[in-house]
């Protein structure tokens, strides 16, 4: 559960937020989402594949970090062993809201940034701080500020990618089995990747109308980011085989 309430710099005005790396911290997560806009920077580091909300039915772009809840195999020897952090990690312990007002007698909405103060990351001591002496966003909150708005506008640029997806039945199953060095066992059912037989089969204008919307590049980039499995199969057979 979070406890996430709307930041201000009155009560919040002494709150720090640490950004080390660990799984104390809440890193100890098997993957996270992501967006096309962030595809070309994670490509070369994570394999991108997709999940189905079982609730809702809809699908979301994600980047695997483990083979299992709880395992982060990119938490190596006290740091993040990657040189580009998912967005979505990064922004913990910040979460985008919505602020209802009035101006000019019409009802508007605005984009406001909460916190989880239950975030083991949030304390009074350690870590950046969020505001200055006298009030004003810290440095790092305009960067938390920038951060969120790009995670909105790439989610509402998910939805659209998603949609194209499935309007072009590219989407398809994939169950992953994996044997380790010592003879463990993994497979991976629930995820979903590239349809890569149908993609071969678009016509032109069904190809043009992806690139137009720049989708093409990021179905590309889904598909060569999974050539990383190889490093999580590697990594995992170091820790448990010994290499």
């Amino acid at each position: 559960m979070t406890n996430a309430v709307l930041l201000n710099n009155v009560e919040h005005r002494d709150l720090r937020v640490q950004t080390e790396r660990s799984a104390e911290l809440g890193d100890d997560v098997w993957y996270a989402l992501t967006f096309p806009l962030e595809f070309r920077a994670l490509q070369g580091q994570y394999p991108i594949f997709f999940q189905r909300d079982a609730s809702t039915g809809s699908f979301f772009p994600l980047v695997l970090l483990g083979f299992e809840p709880g395992e982060n195999l990119y938490l190596r020897d006290g740091h993040w062993a990657a040189a580009y952090l998912p967005l979505t990690i990064r922004r913990e312990p910040f979460l985008i809201g919505r602020q209802h007002f009035v101006e000019d007698g019409i009802q508007k909405t605005r984009r406001v940034i909460h916190i989880d103060l239950d975030n083991p990351r949030v304390n009074r001591k350690r870590g950046e701080p969020l505001f200055l002496e006298y009030g004003g966003s810290s440095p790092f909150l305009d960067g938390v500020s920038e951060m969120l708005e790009a995670i909105h506008q790439g989610v509402e640029q998910s939805e659209k990618f998603i949609r194209q997806l499935q309007i072009h039945g590219l989407l398809e199953p994939c169950t992953m089995d994996i044997t380790l060095n010592n003879g463990e066992t993994n497979q991976l059912k629930g995820f979903y990747t590239i349809d890569e037989p149908r993609l071969r089969a678009l016509n032109a204008e069904d190809l043009s109308e992806l690139h137009q919307a720049g989708f093409l590049e990021a179905i590309y980039m889904v598909l060569a980011s999974q050539s990383q499995m190889r490093q999580l199969i590697d990594e995992k057979n170091r820790r448990c085989c010994g290499g």
